[in-house]
């Protein structure tokens, strides 16, 4: 059974009574250990396209602009692969554990109710950046076409809500594909990243080696005036904070994937060489790209579809273009689609399954016009800035109440259970130690993130959080309610 044709199963008895229908659908209901299929190729091409997107490529180099040198480059996406590499590892257990997506794993620290609290900051996050990163590709398509067809240029000097009319047609064109992509459930994500996973590597390695060829087989190490000693070392830090503060959003919602993953082993696998490997790899590319450009012509490109519009061949210029809306739409689908789908599920249960909540996601990602977001520093930088200083006291607390206060022990059936005898009905479905414990940590992650003041250490803030949430739940937690490790194979269903 797919998502396409997914309806929800009756009443499935649980250890305390039944299951609630508010709380378990097929969509939210843990998978059964037999049949998973996400090996560790599958989990690797999870990095393989996530890190490669259009935007970590602009945060990359833009730290060769800021006057780190090649070294300090590697040196800082290898600090921050190590520590992605532990946190989505844990994350990732997690969900492999339970079988159940982050609505539903939220529910162990905040309760059946107040689980709603992390989903729905998630899935604001996720809507918001789908359609951006939908418009980013829709830019480098719409340049391919004009570069094919230079009759469709007429149509990308109007402008209506902010968009030309080739705009437009590009943004509909690619939000449709990816709709259509998401409606057939998880199997279909996972065999269009199995696709585009190969294609995104080959590609940008070729690009490199040809620039790298274009340079003379050098590339400038650095710009003019680098910068040295603890300055540099301080930005190094900060660098790779910010990168993982970039996958804030992964390591919340990594179970939503690992839930179909076979074994532990898969996934240790697939995030071994899909992160500190696939992460320094793409490092390389990000150095070579940036270094061959300076020695060239002193130019500091912002993005790789800089160097991409200035191929000469129109078939290699037509197959990269390909290849970059290819990856930014497998980005989409992994990072920011399947998020808000389940997020949604969580809070209309009753009307809503994989594929509606796909057609709700993607219609709210066009009706904030997201172009208008991207251009506005002010949207950008406080509203989503904002929220995503959120996701690390989220992080912090779920992550103590699991691996240090539960010891991994999970009673599954009772995530699904309103009865108040439940272990995880807490007050009214709410647990007040997890939301005690997330409020000081989101406020003080949010200031650090936001207020100038603290703009020199702005992007720890998600480590700020995270360690304050972990912190503070762990000294608050009740440790004397009983703990149960019960599975969810009763009321499971076939992964995808």
């Amino acid at each position: 059974m797919t998502a396409l044709d997914a309806t929800r199963p009756p009443e499935t008895p649980t250890t305390d009574g039944t299951t609630s229908s508010v709380l378990y659908t097929y969509d939210l209901a843990p998978t059964k250990k037999e049949g998973r299929r996400w090996g560790a190729y599958n989990v690797f091409t999870l990095w393989a396209n996530d890190v490669h997107s259009l935007g970590n490529y602009a945060f990359a180099i833009g730290l060769f602009a800021l006057g780190l040198n090649v070294w300090g480059i590697l040196a800082a996406f290898l600090l921050a692969s190590v520590l992605l590499f532990l946190l989505l590892t844990l994350s990732g257990f997690m969900g492999h554990k339970t079988g159940v997506p982050f609505p539903v794993m939220s529910r162990i620290a905040f309760g059946i109710r107040g689980a709603k609290i992390p989903a729905a900051v998630r899935g604001i996050v996720a809507i918001a950046w789908f359609g951006i990163q939908t418009y980013l590709a829709s830019t480098v398509l719409g340049a391919l076409l004009t570069a094919l067809f230079p009759g469709l240029r007429p149509l990308d000097e109007n402008s209506f809500l902010g968009q030309s009319a080739l705009g437009w047609i590009t943004f509909l064109g690619l939000w449709a594909v990816q709709l259509v992509i998401v409606s057939y459930g998880m199997q279909m994500i996972r065999r269009y990243m199995a696709f585009a996973a190969p294609t995104t590597l080959i590609t940008m390695c070729a690009l490199a080696v040809w620039m790298f060829v274009r340079a003379g087989g050098s590339i400038s190490l650095s710009v003019d005036a680098p910068l040295v000693g603890g300055e540099m070392w301080l930005q190094v830090l900060q660098a790779a904070a910010l990168w993982v503060v970039i996958y804030g959003t992964f390591v919340l919602n990594f179970c939503d994937f690992t839930r179909s993953a076979r074994s532990r082993a898969s996934i240790v696998r697939g995030n071994v060489i899909g992160i500190p490997v696939n992460m320094l790899f793409f490092a390389v590319i990000v150095v070579v790209l940036s270094g061959a450009q300076f020695k060239l012509d002193g130019r500091i490109i912002t993005s790789p579809t800089d160097i991409v519009r200035t191929i000469p061949n129109t078939a290699l210029l037509a197959i990269a273009s390909l290849a970059l809306i290819a990856l930014t739409v497998a980005v989409n689908l992994l990072a920011n689609f399947v998020a808000p789908i389940y997020a949604l599920i969580d809070l209309f249960p009753r009307r809503l399954n994989f594929r509606r909540a796909g057609v709700v996601s993607a219609v709210a990602g066009l009706v904030i016009l997201p172009w208008n977001l991207y251009d506005s520093p002010v949207v950008v930088n406080y509203f989503l800035g904002g929220l995503g200083a959120l996701l690390g006291p989220l992080f912090g607390v779920i992550m103590a109440d699991y691996w240090l206060l539960r010891k991994s022990k999970v009673n599954v059936p009772d995530l699904y259970s309103e009865d108040p005898r439940g272990e995880y009905h807490y007050s009214r479905g709410f647990n007040p130690r997890a939301v005690a414990a997330f409020v000081p940590g989101a406020a003080i992650a949010v200031t650090v993130a936001l207020v100038p003041l603290f703009h020199p250490v702005a992007g720890f803030s998600w480590f700020v959080g995270a360690v304050l949430g972990a912190a503070v739940y762990a000294l608050i937690a009740d440790r004397t309610a009983p703990v149960r490790d019960v599975d969810g194979e009763a009321i499971a269903v076939a992964a995808e």
